[in-house]
């Protein structure tokens, strides 16, 4: 099978929770992915007092939010969102999501925990409950991370969770579940980075099965172009030198790790060290 030292089939990173950590986007970012190797096993979120000084927190249980994050963090898009609740209770949850989104990639585990006290206090905003999914993911919870994917799709997300609800379902053990999903009249309308996750989704979904040829075929349809840069390209064409390399197609994959890490400008593979391995 393909060696998933990145993480899911080329170390494709979660996406940070809507709108966190000020940035405010929807879009993937950097970091590895948890390396999976079954179903996460998460813990649940630990009530914490409430008090005043160095952070504050709500009447609700929850993590203490740290004073210095402010809710105006929170992009605008996401505060919208809001709207539906009252100021103070807004208020929080938007900390809460910043929260979040400035602990995922070091404490995924905390940032899940303030994702779950978002969405203890907003539960029907498709925002939070992406927020909980992501954070879930990163801890490696696959089976709250899809109930939340899928709970923000009915809420009417306007992400495309379609290729982090396929890497779940092969997280739970439905390899067969990702593949399907992969070739859904959904997935047909993918385009960009969003159609590139979803192929190296697939191409892991195919190599859970033992079916390595296929998870070939599904990245090379179409041939990456070396040329590209950036996060989604290092990851796709990692996957694919993983998958040559899980062929016996040594020379071939030594190119495509060269690719890869020539097209990670955000670190997000370890592609140089692979080329150090294989030279």
């Amino acid at each position: 099978m393909v060696d998933d030292r990145q993480g899911n089939s080329g170390g494709r990173p979660p996406r940070r929770p809507a709108g966190a950590g000020g940035a405010g986007n929807r879009d993937r970012r950097g970091g590895s992915a948890p390396r999976r190797s079954g179903p996460g096993r998460a813990r649940p979120a630990q009530p914490q007092p409430s008090f005043n000084g160095e952070g504050t927190a709500s009447d609700q249980a929850g993590p203490v939010i740290p004073s210095t994050i402010e809710a105006k963090q929170l992009s605008p898009e996401i505060r919208g969102e809001l709207s539906t609740l009252d100021r103070s209770t807004a208020d929080t949850v938007a900390r809460h999501l910043v929260a979040a989104g400035e602990l995922l990639e070091d404490d995924p585990q905390a940032a899940l925990e303030h994702a779950q006290a978002a969405r203890a206090r907003s539960g029907r905003i498709a925002a939070v409950r992406e927020a909980v999914g992501i954070a879930a993911y990163q801890c490696g919870d696959w089976a709250q991370a899809l109930s939340e994917f899928r709970a923000a799709r009915r809420m009417g997300s306007k992400s495309q969770l379609l290729p982090l609800i396929a890497d779940c379902e092969r997280g739970v053990g439905r390899p067969e579940r990702a593949v399907e999903l992969a070739r859904s009249p959904e997935a047909a309308q993918l385009t960009g980075d969003d159609a590139d996750e979803l192929r190296i989704v697939a191409a892991g979904a195919r190599a859970d099965l033992g079916q390595l040829e296929q998870a070939l075929v599904v990245l090379s349809t179409p041939q990456p172009d070396p040329s590209r840069t950036g996060s989604t390209a290092a990851r796709l064409f990692y996957a694919y030198a993983e998958t040559l390399l899980a062929l016996d197609r040594g020379d071939e994959a030594l190119q495509w790790f060269i690719h890869a890490a020539a097209a990670d400008i955000d670190g997000v593979t370890d592609a140089e060290d692979r080329v150090g391995e294989l030279a």
